[in-house]
């Protein structure tokens, strides 16, 4: 048999319902919906204010705030032992924080790392962990109340701050800690709650009191003026702060992005070059930075690196880099700034509870929250030693004045039945003490007879008068009150301010193509079917005039280079067409290529339009406005306009000149204004005039005329005179020769000009006209794509009228495309 008693059987009539409704009594009916929207909100601000969110009065959650009360009532101060940390964790638990003990220790451990807090408020023994690996077990370490944390609850047992039930409603606990230094800033917060986080980075305490200090004496102060003291933020682990644009958000609206980079430097080995990284962004992973890199260098992304070494140790970072020996250094860092967590940002959101309500503070309010914190903690604290003072003059005027009437007040006593009498005869006339001074008579020793007792209540009531009458000008003039606050924070900031460990420097920019590509030295060649490339400049090797050269490009029938210069990797490249247009390009967007690649079409890389061709290209790194770009086309028109006209980055490119029907560019120069201008033609007719001829014009002019042409004849070059070089003029038909500058005479522009070299059949027409020197060098490519480099001196210098001499052999049906100055480079292959 059962020994459960069965349950009762259901009533047989339905309970009385409420009045006004069909429910039962004492039951309300609530919408699921409003029912959840009224829990999340209370679960929300549940996490908002107690879990997540720092007080902007002392910058601490509230579990940070319990360990340090906790700690402080245990006594584990700065001067005694360490104790171990289960021993904090626990008892916190136990009396003031209901959550885990593994919560409370990861919170504890915080506010010991050098690396997490600028200033650590935890004096810490044993393994508190790395940014890599967690700390110690909680039973293997030990830890007390830092010197600095002493600051926070200064003040505690003086009525300085509100207090309130613990959850088991046993004790009170301060609803904010006392926070001489203004911890918030000082040591940064984050955390994340429900719909909002907050993210605020640590900075510099002798910065943060300096601005604290400037803000008391100027409560109308500007955000500018007390960013005049904080710089920035100061992270713990050192590194660079690039620029102030972010800092500048962060301090007037409360959000910004800061960007952070580590502290590397190039350092010549042994073996070559190194990159050695000393400090590291704020909470940037050591071991997730190197395993990244690792990933990088394995995978070719980024090359040169030879290995990834870790020589870290303790609190010191040292992670070594070594390169390979044709590594460019400079090169292999830039990849790993752009590419790895060696530079990083860090999002400021300084979101903190101001009145119990979380609010975004910028630099000027979170100040503002601390100093009325500071105004209202030296108030409570004056009124507190006020009334003690008050309380301990009493005390002492009691006691001087008893000294006077001692034999009386004994027969008093004496004569008194208890305690109580005797205080009431005390009271009463004649003697007339209070209640107060009463009770300490009776208390008296018999020491405070002596003389020396007497002059000791002397000396104790001239300092209590003092002390009360500060007491009653701070709490009388909030000025004085204010000089209060400034006087102790500048003994803080004396005894605790370091000099500040993260740099502000100058922020690059955004790290362009640039800055990640070796600026080498190129050859940047154009066929006349429009396909480009560049090679590096080492892959051509000097021969002897009248050699048959190298392959230089594999074309196709019909083919042939009608462009080349000699460049570099970081080199701007104007691109101007037969219509009169500039495009620009960096020589690093020009695919680099074999020697003998055919090259990549000009119209995947430049907007062209039919029938429109790339006519000329120059190489710059500058726009100068002094400096000027002289245009020539193949009617003999000239202009002139400024540089720095022709700045501009514009996808479909723009107007470099205005021709007239028919006409064309031929060339394009760089000028100083006041240089001697060459024009060549077709059949070999030549003029010089001075550049002052032609005066500036507008980007989309016309021009003038510069040389008056036969007919069938054409511009097909122009130069500059410089000194100490001489004319080399070029023939399609591989012939040329170079004419020193004195056999042609400076003449008015828009002339007929003079012969520069007398053209037969066999000799066939100028294809190209260009100054040289004794020591340069020169590319000559057939329109088979076979190149020659060759000495200028090896040239032979002939008069105007001479034909010149055999430069390169050609194949039959072949033709010289191209000639081009280049400058000597290392080669190679020799």
């Amino acid at each position: 048999m059962s020994d459960t008693t069965p349950p009762p059987p259901p009533p047989t009539e339905p309970p009385e319902a409420a009045e006004g409704g069909d429910t039962p009594s004492g039951i309300e009916p609530i919408e699921i919906q409003d029912e959840m929207e009224r829990s999340f909100l209370e679960y929300a601000m549940s996490v908002i204010v107690s879990r997540a969110l720092p007080d902007a009065r002392d910058g601490l959650k509230p579990v940070h705030r319990r360990i340090l009360f906790d700690m402080y009532l245990q006594g584990y101060r700065p001067d005694r032992l360490h104790v171990k940390c289960a021993k904090v964790t626990g008892d916190t638990m136990s009396r003031f924080h209901p959550h885990g003990n593994q919560a409370i220790y990861d919170a504890l451990v915080r506010m010991a790392q050098p690396f997490s807090l600028r200033h650590p408020l935890i004096d810490f023994h044993g393994n508190y962990g790395s940014p890599d690996y967690p700390p110690a077990a909680e039973r293997y370490t030990e830890c007390r109340l830092s010197r600095l944390a002493m600051q926070m609850v200064e003040g505690l047992d003086e009525d300085t701050v509100d207090m309130g039930r613990n959850y088991t409603n046993e004790e009170d606990e301060p609803e904010v800690l006392p926070s001489r230094f203004p911890n918030l800033l000082v040591n940064g917060s984050q955390g994340i709650a429900v719909g909002m986080a907050t993210n605020i980075p640590p900075h510099n305490l002798g910065e943060v009191i300096d601005a604290t200090t400037f803000l008391l004496d100027n409560p109308e102060a500007t955000i500018e003026q007390l960013m005049q003291h904080v710089k920035g933020p100061d992270f713990p682990t050192g590194g660079y702060i690039l620029g102030r644009s972010g800092i500048l958000d962060a301090y007037r609206t409360g959000r910004g992005s800061i960007k952070l980079r580590a502290r590397a430097e190039i350092v010549e080995g042994r073996q070559g070059d190194q990159i050695v990284v000393t400090e590291l962004p704020y909470q940037v992973s050591p071991k997730a930075l190197q395993e990244r890199i690792a990933e990088l260098a394995n995978s070719r992304e980024i090359e040169g690196i030879r290995d990834v070494q870790d020589h870290s140790a303790g609190e010191e970072t040292r992670i070594v880099l070594p390169l390979k020996r044709d590594a460019n250094a400079n090169v292999v860092l830039n990849n790993l700034y752009k590419l790895t967590p060696l530079q990083t940002s860090f999002g400021v959101n300084m979101v903190a509870l101001v009145d119990g309500v979380p609010r975004t503070l910028n630099l000027k309010q979170a100040l503002e929250a601390y100093v009325a914190h500071q105004i209202e903690v030296i108030r409570r604290r004056s009124e507190y030693r006020l009334a003690k003072a008050r309380r301990d003059l009493e005390i002492n005027e009691g006691y001087l004045k008893a000294l006077d009437l001692i034999d009386a007040i004994i027969a008093l006593i004496r004569s008194s039945e208890d305690r109580s009498a005797a205080r009431a005869g005390l009271m009463a006339d004649p003697f007339g003490f209070t209640e107060l001074q009463a009770e300490h008579i009776l208390d008296m020793t018999l020491a405070r007879l002596t003389r020396l007792g007497r002059a000791q209540i002397e000396a104790r009531i001239e300092e209590l008068r003092a002390l009360v009458a500060e007491l009653e000008a701070i709490l009388a003039d909030e000025g004085v009150l204010r000089g209060v606050i400034k006087d102790e924070l500048g003994a803080i900031r004396a005894e605790f301010a370091t000099d500040r460990v993260a740099e502000i420097t100058f922020d690059p920019g955004d790290m362009g193509a640039e800055d990640l590509i070796d600026d080498e030295e190129l050859v940047v060649t154009m066929t006349r079917a429009g396909y480009v490339k560049a090679v590096p400049a080492s892959a051509f090797r000097t021969q002897g005039r009248g050699g048959r050269g190298i392959a230089g490009t594999r074309l196709r029938d019909e083919d042939y280079v009608t462009r080349v210069i000699h460049t570099s990797a970081h080199a701007h490249l104007l691109f101007f067409s037969n219509l009169g247009k500039v495009y620009r390009l960096r020589a690093y967007d020009i695919p680099v290529k074999e020697r003998t690649a055919r090259g990549t079409a000009i119209v995947n890389l430049l907007p062209l339009a039919p029938g429109e061709h790339v006519q000329t290209l120059i190489d710059t790194r500058e726009f100068p406005a002094d400096r000027y770009l002289l245009f020539a086309t193949k009617s003999g028109q000239v202009k002139k306009t400024t540089f720095s006209e022709y700045d501009k980055s514009r996808r479909d490119g723009f107007i470099a000149i205005n021709l007239r029907d028919g006409d064309e560019l031929v060339g394009v120069i760089v000028t100083a204004g006041d240089d001697d201008i060459f024009m060549v033609t077709a059949n070999g007719m030549a003029i010089r005039f001075t550049e002052e001829d032609v005066r500036p014009m507008g980007r989309d002019a016309g021009g003038v005329r510069g040389m008056n042409l036969r007919a069938g004849d054409e511009v097909v070059s122009v130069d500059l005179a410089r000194d100490d070089t001489s004319i080399l003029i070029a023939t399609d038909a591989g012939y040329g020769k170079r004419t020193q500058l004195h056999h042609f005479n400076r003449q008015g522009r828009g002339g007929l000009g003079v012969r520069g070299i007398r053209l037969t059949a066999q000799r066939g027409r100028v294809v190209a006209a260009f100054m040289v020197g004794l020591e340069d060098e020169i590319l000559v490519i057939s329109s088979a794509g076979v190149t020659v480099r060759m000495p200028v001196r090896e040239i032979s210098s002939q008069g105007r009228d001479a034909t010149g001499v055999r430069l390169v052999s050609l194949d039959a049906g072949q033709v010289v495309a191209s000639v081009a100055p280049v400058l000597a480079v290392d080669d190679s292959e020799s």
